[in-house]
Order: C-alpha cells, then sequence, then structure tokens
C-alpha cells in the first residue's frame, strides 16, 4: 500500500512514513520517543514560515469555516483521503396511531375493570364503550356487584375488645387508684360505644324516626319516637339508678312516676330537655355521674336495691340491665340511620345473658300468678331440688344455665331436668328484648313441650319499652 507523501522534510518524512506503517504481527513492542516541546520548535524553519500576506483577521477566519472541506485541495494533499460530506440523518417517519380496541378486547377487560385493576387508558376505553353497548354495560354491573360481595364493607366502630385490651394493657402498667368495679364495666363500655355513635349525627339523623320493640303479655308492642327520643328514654330510665344513689333525678325531685314506661312518657311530654341533640349532654353526663359515683362508693353499694316500681333489681344487676337496654336500643339507632352496630365484647355479654337467665324463675312465677303459663307441677320447698330446664347458650358470651320450672325458691338440679333448650346468644338477647317472639326464635328444643314454651315466653316477658 502507498503511504501519502510527509508534508514535512526528507529526515522528518521517513519519521513520518514509519509511524504510518501498519505494525508487524508478532514484532517487538515500540515506545515512540520523547515530543519536543512548543518552545523548541522552529518557527522560522521550512514549513513554519508565515503566510506573505500576514496572518488572517478572525472574519475571514469564520468564512473559512463555513466552507466546505471539498473545496480546499490542501486536505487531499495533506492526508491523501477525499473530504466527505456528513449527509443530514433523515428525519423519523410518524408512528401510525393505534387503532381502537375491539368489542372482544374491551368485553374481555370487563373483569380487570371491576376489580380496578386495568390502566388509565384501558379504563377510559372501558367506560366509552359501556356508555355505546347495553350487553356490556349490563355485564360491568353484575362483575361490580359480585366485587363487592368480595370486599364486604367493615364497620367504621372500632372493635369491642380494643377499648377493653387498651385498658387493661394501661391499668397493668399503673393501676388505677379508683377502679371502676366489674358489674359497673359493662354500662361504662356500653354508653361510651353509644356516645361514639351520636358524636357526628347530624340535625337530619337525631330526628330520624325509631320504632321501639317490646313484648307484653302475649303480644308483640312498638312505639314510634327518634333518635332523641330514644336517648331521652334511657336517660329517663337511667334516673331510677340515680335516685337511688341519691343523685339528682332528671324528672325533678317531685318525680312521681316510678316505672320506666311512666318516666319515659312524662319526660317525652314535659321535659325541660327539648328532645334534640341537646339532650346527648345530660345523658353522657348522667352515665360519667353513675360510675363515678359507684368508683368511690365502695364494695357494699352494690347491694343497694333500685326500684323499678313493679319490682327492684341489686345495684349491680341494675347496671347490668342498663346495660344490655342501652345497647337494644343502640342497635335500633344504627338500624334506622343504617349503620353496623356489633354486640358487646364476649365477657360483658356473659353477663347480661347471666342476668336474664337468673331472672327466668322470677319472670315464670310472675306469668303463672297472671295465669299465662301452666301450674306447677308439685310443690317444691324453698332450697329443695325441683323440675330443671338446662339452658344452652351457643356463640361469643354463651354458656349453660339451669332454670327452675315450678318455683323461684327451688333450686335447679340436673338429676331433675325435663326439658333443655339451645338458642344462639345473639338470638337469646332478641328475645329478650322483645324484638322477635318465642314463636320465631330459632331454637334447639328437647323434652317437655309445655315447659319449654313456657320459659320461651317468660323470656321474651323481660323486655320492656
Amino acid at each position: 500500500m502507498t503511504m501519502p507523501p510527509s508534508p514535512f522534510g526528507d529526515e522528518d518524512g521517513e519519521e513520518y512514513e514509519r509511524h504510518q506503517q501498519p505494525p508487524r504481527p508478532g514484532g517487538p513492542a515500540r515506545i515512540p520517543g520523547p515530543r519536543g516541546a512548543a518552545d523548541d520548535l522552529d518557527l522560522e524553519g521550512p514549513g513554519y514560515a508565515p503566510s506573505a500576506e500576514g496572518p488572517l483577521d478572525p472574519d475571514e477566519l469564520d468564512e473559512l469555516d463555513a466552507l466546505d472541506d471539498a473545496e480546499y485541495p490542501e486536505y487531499t494533499e495533506i492526508t491523501g483521503y477525499p473530504a466527505v460530506p456528513v449527509p443530514a440523518a433523515p428525519e423519523p417517519d410518524p408512528v401510525p396511531a393505534a387503532p381502537p380496541p375491539t368489542h372482544a378486547v374491551l368485553k374481555s377487560l370487563l373483569g380487570a375493570w371491576a376489580l380496578a385493576a386495568c390502566s388509565a387508558e384501558e379504563t377510559q376505553a372501558v367506560e366509552d364503550h359501556l356508555t355505546e353497548c347495553a350487553p356490556c354495560a349490563e355485564e360491568a354491573l353484575r362483575l361490580r356487584d359480585a366485587v363487592g360481595l368480595l370486599h364486604p364493607e367493615e364497620s367504621l366502630d372500632l372493635k369491642p375488645l380494643l377499648r377493653s385490651r387498651v385498658l387493661e394493657d394501661c391499668l397493668g402498667k399503673r393501676p388505677a387508684r379508683i377502679p371502676v368495679p366489674v358489674w359497673a364495666s359493662p354500662y361504662d363500655t356500653e354508653t361510651a360505644r353509644l356516645d361514639a355513635l351520636l358524636r357526628d349525627f347530624g340535625d337530619a339523623e337525631w330526628h330520624t324516626p325509631v320504632r321501639l320493640k317490646w313484648f307484653e303479655e302475649e303480644r308483640r308492642q312498638t312505639r314510634r319516637t327518634t333518635v332523641a327520643g330514644v336517648i331521652g328514654h334511657l336517660l329517663a330510665v337511667d334516673g331510677l339508678v340515680a335516685a337511688a344513689l341519691g343523685l339528682d333525678d332528671p324528672l325533678g325531685r317531685d318525680a312521681s312516676a316510678n316505672t320506666p314506661t311512666e318516666r319515659t312518657e312524662r319526660f317525652w311530654e314535659d321535659s325541660p330537655y327539648p328532645t334534640t341533640r341537646r339532650v346527648r349532654e345530660p345523658w353522657r353526663e348522667q352515665g360519667h355521674t353513675l360510675v363515678r359515683t359507684v368508683s368511690f362508693a365502695g364494695r357494699g353499694v352494690a347491694e343497694l336495691d333500685v326500684d323499678y316500681g313493679a319490682f327492684a333489681l341489686p345495684l349491680g344487676d341494675a347496671f347490668l340491665e342498663r346495660a344490655f337496654e342501652c345497647w337494644v336500643h343502640a342497635v335500633d339507632i344504627a338500624e334506622a340511620v343504617d349503620y353496623p352496630y356489633g354486640p358487646p365484647s364476649a365477657p360483658h355479654l356473659n353477663r347480661m345473658i347471666d342476668l336474664a337467665a337468673r331472672l327466668l324463675p322470677e319472670a315464670l312465677a310472675g306469668r303463672r300468678r297472671a295465669g299465662l303459663a301452666a301450674p306447677p307441677r308439685g310443690l317444691v320447698a324453698a332450697g329443695a331440688p325441683g323440675r330443671t330446664l338446662h339452658l344452652e347458650i351457643e356463640g361469643a358470651g354463651g354458656g349453660g344455665w339451669d332454670i327452675a320450672l315450678d318455683s323461684p325458691a327451688a333450686k335447679p338440679s340436673p338429676d331433675h331436668t325435663v326439658a333443655q333448650i339451645a338458642l344462639d346468644g345473639a338470638e337469646f338477647c332478641q328475645l329478650a328484648a322483645g324484638h322477635i317472639s318465642p314463636e320465631d326464635a330459632a331454637v334447639g328444643q328437647n323434652g317437655d313441650r309445655e315447659a319449654i314454651r313456657d320459659v320461651l315466653f317468660a323470656a321474651a316477658s323481660l323486655s320492656r319499652m
């Protein structure tokens, strides 16, 4: 291969040609010699003489830079290679628009759209298609409903056990100086849960119609009121417990009404608190005062009687009864405003069921005196074992109770069991609250049919307005 002539002198040309030769394969590596410094160059020698016309001014340099290299033969004479102009880069072709998805593709995306798993573009395409295609729109509605079943709505209420766990943990680290009695804890919890439900109610919710239900003699009774009226009812009946403790009665000192129904009717007629949202504050303050008072009173206060007019209960049982009614009416309010409301915690629910089971023999005796129940099969001395019905409550808060059939003073005995009843805990509470009739209760039963019927009606008779 012929190398281009060197633009330098002979000696420098030989060196130039040696640098242009390709290295021999396998030959020894060659280290080039040192280059001369810029100060050592002979600018007066051949090849470095300045132009006769003098140095170019900047304007001339700019004109030379603008010219194509092919116009300068010096480039070809020095390098031996022709100047090749660089072609301009071609502009890219425009990307064609994607064709719209077909009906089959959009139909296959309905499942992902219902699960909110589509991209933004796919979602827009599916929703545009649903406005034009009726069969796909119907299918999309069915899929969206199915997704709702896969993800059931959860209550915004805190879990019933959460409050107890937090308090238990806090009290374990730092015990309360004045603890709340165990028998007052269900009332404290249920009033707090109901107050949390009422906290965000507006005027419309407070005037929402609520139908109170209870069982009287052989028939179900109902009474129409509002959410505010229900809270007024709780305030008036809680006043019985307040009066027993020597606290202020919400109906006044000279209140002559003694039964819960009479007190409620009087409160609704001429209460100093209008049955609006303003009733919440006095009700909640009264509840706090009741819990605070029994906490400071000591142990003996649990045996103090609370007069309900037709009957009386020890203070400990009265607090359980008020907790049960607070929960029942909270469910009435929640159903009226279409809001979920869960049952009490299992330990508290067990105490409420235990109270109802202990009241059944006396309720059964009262129905016998009124001629509404079958007479006893035999006379039983006080404290002696007699005919017994075994009540089995299933689910959270459940357990087993033996109910004396012939007399409240008789002693229930497993050896004298003549019948058995099995009920779910929530079902039994609905029966005791008068929300379902004995005929409609889902009961597992075995044994004496007459005894079973009498006990079921006695459980329903525990309810009142």
